[in-house]
């Protein structure tokens, strides 16, 4: 298992201290926890795009090569 340092100031400290207390949280689950969603929301998001991406290239008109030549009058 790795571990990971952190730098964070003091108000930001007490901030998260208190949030994780308040919540009956362990402080290391708490912050994996939510690094990893931020990951699964980023891939996703990224997902989310290329499916959009290749619906809209569905949409989209394509042309032949001998379409091509027509319209450039080769």
């Amino acid at each position: 298992m790795s571990t990971i340092s952190l730098r964070i100031s003091d108000e930001e400290n007490q901030l998260l201290q208190s949030y994780v207390s308040a919540n009956n949280l362990n402080l290391s689950s708490f912050i994996r926890d939510t690094v990893f969603e931020k990951i699964e929301d980023d891939l996703h998001l990224d997902e989310a795009r290329i499916l959009h991406a290749k619906e809209l290239l569905k949409k989209e008109k394509t042309y032949d090569h001998e379409d091509v030549w027509k319209e450039l009058g080769v």
